[in-house]
């Protein structure tokens, strides 16, 4: 959906043709809450497991995002 007068307020952009990692973001945090879940069961909440242990950023749709400081308007648009 593009707004008319939307716009970016940074020229910071992802660095790959994915969209959004929405996704992938929902099934990190399905599989984190699932593993917290197990391990608070069974009361062994010494060593609760992170998003770092569980997936990592570089398996998701963008590699990360970077600054673009000769973007145009027309870029800078959503």
């Amino acid at each position: 959906m593009i707004m008319a007068r939307s716009r970016r307020k940074t020229k910071i952009f992802g660095s790959t043709t994915c969209r959004s990692e929405k996704e992938d973001k929902r099934l990190m945090n399905r599989a984190i809450r699932s593993k917290v879940k197990a391990k608070l069961k069974h009361q062994d909440d010494d060593d609760l497991p992170d998003k770092d242990h569980i997936m990592s950023t570089w398996e998701m749709g963008k590699d990360g995002k970077g600054y673009w400081k000769d973007a145009k308007d027309s870029d800078m648009r959503k």
